[in-house]
């Protein structure tokens, strides 16, 4: 790590120590959000430090590997898309634990990297539930934005989602949800597609 990245993480974790809030931080802990630092800084403090430092692919590799909450969600702020080797975004989101940490990744970060569907496709059939949870919020952004899976796309992403609704987790069936009712909104067709898979499998949750 080079002075400037060093100095720069010094004065981020100082800065945390400003914005501390307590309440919040045991309000995480006894949900179960294990981080060995959690100062319980907002989101909406995080989102606009990330805004003040900018895109930094370095300073984001450094701040990852810092076993702290807030460290961890500025790395997803700052690192830049266009330069987020998909190598990385499998070594972070083998390291990530929490529900919290999956959505931050999926919704400050790999929306908008140029393989967002490979790794959202691939997560989506992992067992772990972080995997699950961030490929489905990926995929919500991405039907969001007006992107349409080709035809085994659409199989493969409802066989994955029902799958999910029956059996995943509160977490897992929420995000899958979400991402189904957005794919439903891509248009007509869309909708009529999903409503039909999910009435096959006696779900009418459209």
């Amino acid at each position: 790590m080079n002075k400037n990245t060093k100095d720069k993480i010094k004065e981020i974790k100082q800065s945390f120590r400003l914005m501390m809030n307590g309440t919040a931080a045991q309000s995480m802990r006894d949900k179960g959000l294990d981080y060995h630092l959690n100062w319980g800084v907002p989101f909406v403090e995080l989102k606009r430090m990330g805004a003040e430092i900018g895109k930094d692919y370095d300073l984001a590799i450094e701040l990852w590997k810092e076993d702290i909450r807030e460290c961890k969600i500025l790395a997803t702020l700052v690192m830049p898309a266009e330069k987020m080797p998909v190598e990385i975004a499998e070594i972070w989101m083998e390291q990530t634990r929490s529900q919290e940490m999956a959505e931050m990744q999926a919704f400050n970060l790999y929306q908008y990297v140029d393989y967002a569907p490979v790794i959202a496709y691939r997560w989506m059939a992992h067992e772990g539930d972080v995997y699950q949870i961030c490929a489905y919020d990926i995929l919500s952004r991405l039907f969001m934005k007006g992107q349409e899976p080709n035809e085994r796309g659409i199989h493969e992403f409802l066989d994955q989602a029902i799958a999910a609704l029956q059996s995943g987790s509160m977490g897992v069936k929420h995000t899958a949800l979400n991402a189904v009712n957005h794919f439903a909104g891509l248009g007509v067709m869309y909708e009529r597609v999903a409503q039909s898979a999910l009435k096959k499998q006696g779900l009418d949750l459209l």
